[in-house]
């Protein structure tokens, strides 16, 4: 890798290590056009470069959730029981769309359904629409399967699944600081289902370059694991510093940009 591309890398290492702490998301959406560009610009194997930019992506938030939720700790802020109960769904639908799924699907009409999705999650959360006073989270067989669907898409697009997981939680009642401290919890077990599944389904695949284990690649992580969790934790300060209409707001703007780049991606994949 090229030493020029470092700075850059260092870069969004310290923006999405931000954003990771202040939104509990962990960047992956963010970084992983920047990353399809990257290698592409290196040469890296066409049917390969959009497999490995989101691999790449999932293994940064393994350590941007630890430095985030380290911060939302000390404030008390995680309700770790809800990470509990959603964690046994998290390990096994992360593993299912991060192996095999992963490595063969095709991502046109996926994207187009998460598009709609997301987007609509974000047009509920401007519109500051209240759940329903008795709304609860539901009972352990909800729990498992929501956290499977949180894992399962997580691992398809690269993502900490702060997307699903933060929506989910506020409407069932979880305030929205609460929420995004969680779902930084939640990032760590979506990112491990997740890269033992790119690890498993990249590992025979040919034409890697140097430097890869199974689909993740090592130098690219590196750079940005570096500022990431340097940030990360400034973020989280910040999150508890702002109110929750100002929160809400910003979560919901972020939603819709991610909306805005799966609906691109799935109109040039069709």
């Amino acid at each position: 890798m090229s030493l020029t591309l470092i700075p850059a890398l260092l870069a969004l290492g310290a923006f999405t290590g931000f954003c990771a702490g202040l939104l509990g998301v962990g960047g992956g959406m963010m970084m992983v056009p920047f990353l399809t560009l990257l290698f592409t610009s290196l040469g890296f194997a066409g049917e390969a470069i959009v497999h490995m930019a989101i691999a790449t992506s999932m293994g940064t938030i393994l350590f941007t959730s630890l430095s985030s939720v380290r911060a939302h700790h000390k404030r008390g802020a995680v309700r770790w029981p809800i990470v509990l109960s959603l964690a046994p769904g998290i390990l096994l639908g992360g593993m299912i769309g991060g192996g095999k799924v992963f490595a063969a699907l095709k991502t046109s009409w996926l994207s187009l359904a998460f598009a709609c999705f997301v987007g609509f999650s974000a047009l509920q959360m401007l519109r500051s629409r209240k759940p329903a006073p008795s709304r609860q989270l539901p009972g352990v067989p909800g729990m498992v399967g929501a956290g499977s669907a949180i894992g399962f898409l997580s691992s398809l697009v690269g993502a900490g699944g702060a997307f699903v997981s933060v929506p989910f939680m506020t409407w069932c009642n979880v305030p929205i600081h609460n929420a995004v401290a969680t779902s930084a919890a939640l990032g760590f077990p979506i990112a491990v289902a997740s890269v033992v599944g790119y690890i498993w389904s990249g590992w025979q695949q040919p034409g890697l370059p140097a430097g890869s284990l199974g689909y993740i690649y090592l130098p690219a992580l590196l750079a940005i694991v570096v500022t990431s969790v340097l940030t990360a934790p400034l973020g989280a300060r910040t999150a508890h510093r702002m109110d929750v209409g100002q929160l809400r707001k910003a979560f919901a703007v972020l939603l819709l940009c991610l909306a805005t780049y799966m609906l691109w991606k799935a109109w040039g994949a069709f």
